[in-house]
């Protein structure tokens, strides 16, 4: 990566990570309630998304107008790990250690959550109070679960990175 197109992307990912730190202490400040909104993770996913395919346009720009695979792969897959790992340590700082009292109440009100997308789903009284047992075990907010998170929304982004780099890749014709 040139030096102008290395620190773009780090541009790019620091100003990623702002953006979704500024919305989780804002939604944490106004509402607790909305991080169980299917709509937030969705908008968030929308962002990050949209965030890096804008930081692999911009490293084309920079590049003259062509840009490899691995360029315009690394473009994007650089700003959305900068960003989301600047949000996720936000969030382990946020519910691990200012505000523990937080993610105790937010999972027991994605169980809520989740037992009404199960009725509403029509699953068996059983099987969902299995589910519900299961899932009361866990600390969705815990150091463990928050860097697990972590790295399957990296995973994620990545194959969604391999199609915008085939996208947004252009090739000078006349130099091959």
């Amino acid at each position: 990566m040139e030096p102008t197109t290395k620190s773009s992307v780090i541009n790019n990912g620091l100003y990623l990570g702002g953006i979704l730190s500024l919305i989780t202490v804002l939604v944490y400040a106004v509402n607790l309630d909305l991080f169980t909104e299917w709509w937030l993770g969705i908008l968030l996913f929308v962002l990050v998304f949209v965030y890096g395919i804008v930081s692999a346009v911009k490293s084309r720009t920079i590049l003259g107008g062509f840009i490899s695979f691995k360029q315009a792969f690394t473009s994007y897959f650089v700003t959305i790990a900068i960003g989301t790992l600047i949000s996720t340590v936000l969030g382990i700082v946020i519910f691990t250690i200012i505000d523990p009292e937080a993610a105790t109440y937010l999972n027991e009100q994605i169980l809520v959550v989740t037992k009404q997308t199960m009725q509403r789903f029509g699953m068996p009284e059983e099987a969902m109070q299995a589910a519900l047992e299961e899932a009361s075990q866990k600390n969705n907010f815990s150091l463990g679960m928050q860097s697990q998170g972590f790295v399957f929304r990296l995973a994620f982004y990545a194959v969604i990175g391999l199609i915008v780099a085939l996208i947004v890749k252009k090739t000078d014709n006349k130099e091959a």
